[in-house]
């Protein structure tokens, strides 16, 4: 399948709901950050994210030990580079799953790569996923060199557009973005609502 320009989709893609939990307009007020946006409950969340790392790469490495050593950079928590903003542009964003919230599925799960874009956004970025059953849709907010914000919502399927931030527990995201190579990223995100302890998506410009 072709896909239609960068532009196009930027057109396109990034109109609909916005996913500021106290804002009535497309954009947020200006200067907002990740901290007067996000829940009380993420907020909690994203403070636990070494005992994420923690619950959930012992289980993913004894089920998949050849996978996760193979990649010692993305499934390391201590790895951050600096200049942690990633540029904006398309990307290839591949989503691993790590540990579970339930007996019955894996404890590590790595789905097949697929698009996402970076947009610019006020003082801060946009990352949306374009394609897959699971979309993460949310906005990256400068906070340290080493490490960004994320805060946003999961879309689902045939949704056309996401939920507003702060509607659905289940649904809202948040994590922190870190630069791990010369040109690649990963958005960590603790304790989702759905089935892992913790997701590692990997972001690598497209060309």
């Amino acid at each position: 399948m072709k896909w239609p320009p960068a532009a196009a989709l930027l057109a396109l893609g990034l109109t609909g709901c916005n996913v500021y939990r106290e804002a009535t307009t497309s954009e947020p007020p200006s200067g907002w950050g990740w901290r007067k946006v996000a829940t009380d409950s993420d907020a909690d969340r994203v403070r636990q994210w070494r005992k994420a790392w923690d619950d959930a790469l012992a289980p993913a490495k004894a089920e998949a030990p050849a996978a996760i050593a193979a990649d010692p950079k993305l499934f390391d928590p201590d790895v951050a580079l600096g200049h942690a903003m990633p540029p904006a542009g398309e990307y290839r964003c591949r989503t691993i799953k790590l540990g579970s919230q339930q007996p019955i599925t894996r404890y590590y799960t790595a789905y097949p790569a697929g698009r996402c874009v970076i947009a610019p956004r006020g003082d801060a970025l946009r990352l949306v996923k374009a394609d897959g059953e699971q979309r993460p849709d949310g906005i990256i907010y400068p906070n340290t060199d080493a490490r960004a914000m994320f805060v946003g919502v999961m879309v689902y399927g045939d949704e056309t557009a996401p939920l507003r931030y702060g509607v659905d527990r289940k649904r809202d995201m948040i994590g922190y973005i870190e630069r791990i190579d010369e040109a690649r990223w990963r958005l960590v995100l603790p304790y989702p609502g759905f089935e892992s302890k913790l997701d590692v998506i990997e972001l690598t410009p497209a060309n």
